[in-house]
């Protein structure tokens, strides 16, 4: 039996509707192609993601910093850490590939763990970066949910055909 993808998910604790949407479609879309999604396991677009892999019927681990009652709703295994921000480094280690959606300073810290460890980094409307100020990013960008999520798949070597 092959074995689910697992995606992390990362991004802004105090998202914008367009970015929540942004977040709930990636999900959704996860769902649709089976993927096990990893996140901080709290509001903002760790609330969307969760939201729409659970539309789908789909699993969601979120990584708490603290007490399991921060979860959000829709979360489907939440897991308290104890860890407060460290998490961030198990957020962004648990995945074969990582989405980053819009973010703060937390995120960023999540695409540096994720870069450092050689993870694949999806950017959707979030932070641009390059080493030197100069080079291309080594993140992959994407304009679209879709995208975003067709990239992370295939940069953990399977298809992905849009089923979502």
């Amino acid at each position: 039996m092959d074995r689910a993808p697992v995606i992390s998910v990362i991004g802004t604790s105090t998202a914008s509707p367009e970015i929540y949407e942004l977040a709930r479609e990636v999900g959704r879309l996860l769902a649709g192609a089976g993927c096990t999604v990893v996140c901080g396991g709290r509001g903002g677009v760790m609330e969307g993601v969760c939201r729409g892999v659970s539309e789908r019927g789909g699993i969601s681990v979120g990584l708490l910093p603290g007490d399991i009652r921060e979860a959000n709703p829709y979360v489907t295994i939440p897991l308290s850490t104890g860890l407060g921000e460290v998490r961030n480094f198990a957020v962004a280690s648990a995945g074969e590939a990582v989405i980053s959606i819009g973010g703060a300073f937390g995120t960023l810290s999540e695409i540096g763990f994720a870069l450092r460890s050689g993870k694949p980094v999806i950017g959707l409307k979030t932070w641009r970066i390059s080493e030197d100020g100069k080079s291309p990013t080594p993140m992959i960008e994407a304009s679209t949910a879709w995208e975003a999520v067709r990239l992370a798949l295939e940069k953990t070597g399977r298809d992905f055909h849009g089923r979502g």
